[in-house]
């Protein structure tokens, strides 16, 4: 098995891609070992020492790591942790614990037309280019003209990500959709 790695615009944050599929569908996003308990390959990659976070994507592993962290010291680790997981034949998530929906907040009110189109736009427009960064982001609300979004995997903590949200999402957004006035991230 050979399992290819790929730097994320977050320097704490690295792309793994083991060459299969790690989530059918969706994604899946742990920021600790005890949420990673769900999934037998999190919890393997959780027990590297220097790992905060990892997320999973369609056919790619994200991991962050503590910042005084080398990636030389623990990229090792990881990779066989990775390996170990595939060749063993365990699932990516234990029985009952993968969630096949899309990620979005559910939102009903007077505002649905609008916020389904926020989700089409983010769906069809923002979610793939971010994945190729080894992130996702999903919507999360919408409240007088404000859209709140909820960022994952590289995406979360990267050092870009104010300008990736106000420069490109945002400006995407307000172009399609005038109800909109501003983009804010939100931790969840």
């Amino acid at each position: 098995m050979f399992i290819q790695t790929e730097s994320t615009p977050n320097p704490a944050t690295l792309k793994f891609l083991p060459g299969q599929t790690v989530l059918e569908v969706g994604t899946a996003d742990f920021a600790s070992a005890e949420a990673a308990e769900k999934s037998p390959l999190a919890a393997r990659i959780f027990a590297v020492d220097g790992v905060t976070g990892v997320f999973f994507g369609n056919d790619f592993v994200t991991v962050t790591k503590e910042d005084s962290v080398d990636w030389d010291h623990i990229k090792p680790a990881i990779l066989g942790a990775v390996m170990e997981h595939f060749q063993s034949g365990q699932p990516v998530m234990a029985d009952g614990s993968s969630d096949p929906a899309s990620g979005h907040a559910e939102h009903t009110g007077e505002d649905a037309e609008i916020v389904n189109q926020i989700k089409e736009l983010l769906d069809s427009r923002v979610r793939p280019a971010v994945a190729q960064d080894g992130g996702d982001i999903t919507f999360h609300g919408f409240d007088r003209g404000v859209v709140y979004l909820h960022m994952q995997g590289a995406c979360a903590g990267c050092p870009s990500s104010t300008l990736t949200l106000k420069m490109g999402i945002e400006n995407l957004l307000r172009h399609y959709i005038p109800e909109v006035t501003e983009v804010r991230p939100v931790a969840v």
